[in-house]
């Protein structure tokens, strides 16, 4: 399996579904810090449905639609990055992340982020990259700045979460914008 460095500590590495006992025990930890934004974690809380998660990825991965990845920090999973969703026909893909607070604060998640970015632009040729968050999500919208995105506008009262309707913000990076990009 191939390993990322992300930081002297810390590497990107596929996740995958025989690793559904190790990211249960991190969704347990995240779970509370990110079911405010998403209820990502909230859609694994047993070992059953933690796999079925990563399946459902896995076979985004088979069908080139999607793709996760975990960040691991000192031997420990904290947190990953995804493609959401990864659509070559149009050049679109969107990408999103989680961490647990052990993952913060590091530049972890950027480093990942712009991981991906690169490869959805240099070696895959996609031509937009996608970022959604909530307007209430000060880190996210903070990543989104860091790698260079633009802000195309917000969605009000886009998605209901945990008894309330968050504003969406939708962020995007074009292939020219980034250096290193492919020539689409």
């Amino acid at each position: 399996m191939y390993a990322v460095p992300l930081a002297e500590d810390a590497a990107l590495r596929p996740l995958e579904p025989w690793q559904a006992e190790e990211f249960l025990a991190h969704m347990d930890r995240a779970r509370p810090h990110t079911d405010p934004w998403i209820p990502w974690a909230s859609r694994s809380t047993d070992l059953d449905s933690a796999r079925a998660t990563l399946q459902d990825y896995a076979d985004k991965q088979a069908a080139d639609t999607g793709r996760l990845y975990g960040i691991w920090r000192a031997g420990t999973l904290v947190g990953g990055v995804m493609f959401v969703h990864f659509d070559t026909r149009l050049g679109n893909c969107e990408i999103g992340v989680w961490t647990e607070p052990a993952g913060e604060g590091h530049g972890l998640i950027t480093a990942a982020v712009r991981h991906l970015i690169d490869y959805a632009f240099a070696e895959r040729g996609m031509h937009r990259v996608e970022w959604f968050s909530s307007t209430r999500n000060a880190r996210s919208r903070a990543v989104a700045q860091r790698v260079g995105m633009q802000l195309d506008g917000t969605l009000r009262e886009y998605f209901p979460n945990r008894g309330f309707r968050h504003d969406k913000e939708v962020w995007s990076l074009l292939a020219p914008e980034w250096p290193g990009a492919a020539a689409v």
